[in-house]
């Protein structure tokens, strides 16, 4: 039986972007809302019901794929939150061939330009999200990172549900 449950795909990234991400999701995320570590969403909703599929596609693109050069590159204010932004043309290359091969299943969020970044803030008062710009833009200065491969998630509403890893093998 295939699950109707859409499926996120984001990046893994090397174990020091992630820790520096998660502990600034930790310190200035609003804790009711934040159910999930720091993350480089990809795609927001694929079918569920081609889980399958994806993943072969994604076996098959990992295995071929070095660990992706990656530019925390600064900060970006969200209007009412704050995310890292990543630069990376290896991996506007990777999605846009993805978004390629599957334009018939992207939702309209999944149609519009890809700005990758890592959410740190969101949902606050403008006004505390822009003091939090100022302060990371301040103190923490633009690093390099890895991704390390693609991970795929079952969204039912609530915390994520790993559907799938696949780390880059080339």
């Amino acid at each position: 039986m295939t699950d109707p449950a859409p499926l996120i795909l984001s990046l893994a990234l090397d174990p020091a972007s992630q820790i520096r991400l998660d502990q600034l999701r930790q310190a200035y995320f609003p804790p009711e809302r934040n159910h999930l570590p720091a993350h480089l969403t990809l795609f927001h909703a694929l079918p569920g019901t081609a889980l399958a599929e994806i993943g072969a596609r994604l076996a098959a693109l990992a295995a071929a794929t070095a660990p992706l050069p990656l530019r925390f590159s600064g900060w970006r204010g969200l209007g009412r939150g704050v995310a890292c932004a990543v630069e990376s043309p290896a991996l506007l290359a990777l999605r846009s061939g993805l978004a390629q091969d599957w334009q018939g299943w992207l939702t309209p969020q999944d149609r519009q330009g890809f700005r990758p970044h890592v959410t740190v803030q969101n949902k606050v008062e403008p006004e505390a999200a822009r003091a939090l710009l100022d302060d990371l833009q301040a103190r923490v200065p633009p690093w390099a990172g890895l991704g390390r491969g693609l991970l795929l998630w079952h969204y039912r509403g609530g915390p994520w549900e790993a559907a799938g890893e696949f780390p880059f093998a080339a």
